[in-house]
């Protein structure tokens, strides 16, 4: 699941501009339609990171969904995630914190990595038990949701109850045998992985752990639940 666009057929490579791409995601976050009633929206700043509640009617304030948004790590935005992050907090009654993690190729890894780290780390210094938080994100935020509880769980910090990933990208070295054969399917267009995959990593090893969760011990993590685009 990608809160993003429609299927594009223009194939990318590394001439396409970021910059326009932002913007047409901006454009295409229309298509979600408007906030769903009794939902408000509070902005805040978390150390520098642009972020933003979106509480429900009535939402207790013990309980968050900690939500990370996908774009490829080259895009994204609160504004851009907003209305499907409403949708789940509406129907969940739990309120949602968004935040804005830095983007390549501007802010390559572990910048998306070391952001995410630090609104957790936030939100639990705010009072907040980890065991009331439940980590979500679409495609490369699905991905950073399995990636960050991978360092969370190397660097000894408390684990989220549990957490959701959409149609995660879990593997930045773009090896699977379903990267060829879903192509014809998949709603990026040609050669946008490999082009975000690079932007993303930067001189880092994609297979990194960090970087290509698939790689990863995943044993010891909370329980979650995984999505592709078939299932939703």
């Amino acid at each position: 699941m990608r809160f993003q666009l429609k299927k594009r057929k223009t194939a990318w490579d590394f001439n396409t501009s970021i910059p326009l791409f932002r913007q047409e995601c901006e454009k295409g976050a229309a298509r979600f339609g408007k906030l769903p009633g009794g939902i408000k929206i509070e902005p805040l700043t978390i150390n520098g990171i642009k972020a933003e509640w979106l509480l429900p009617a009535g939402a207790v304030q013990d309980k968050t969904i900690f939500f990370i948004h996908g774009g490829g790590y080259v895009s994204g935005s609160c504004s851009d995630h907003r209305a499907p992050v409403a949708k789940f907090v509406k129907g969940s009654g739990i309120r949602a914190l968004l935040f804005e993690y830095r983007l390549a190729p501007e802010h390559p890894f572990p910048a998306a990595m070391e952001d995410t780290l630090k609104a957790y780390c936030w939100l639990l210094e705010q009072g907040v038990a980890s065991d009331h938080v439940v980590f979500a994100g679409d495609s490369a935020g699905g991905g950073l949701v399995l990636a960050t509880l991978l360092a969370l769980k190397d660097k000894g910090l408390p684990l989220p109850a549990a957490a959701v990933a959409l149609s995660p990208w879990t593997d930045l070295k773009l090896t699977g045998e379903s990267h060829r054969t879903n192509a014809g399917v998949c709603l990026s267009p040609p050669g946008m992985s490999a082009v975000c995959s690079k932007y993303y990593a930067g001189g880092n090893d994609p297979g990194l752990p960090y970087i290509s969760p698939l790689y990863g011990d995943l044993r010891g993590l909370p329980p979650t639940l995984i999505y592709d685009e078939t299932t939703l």
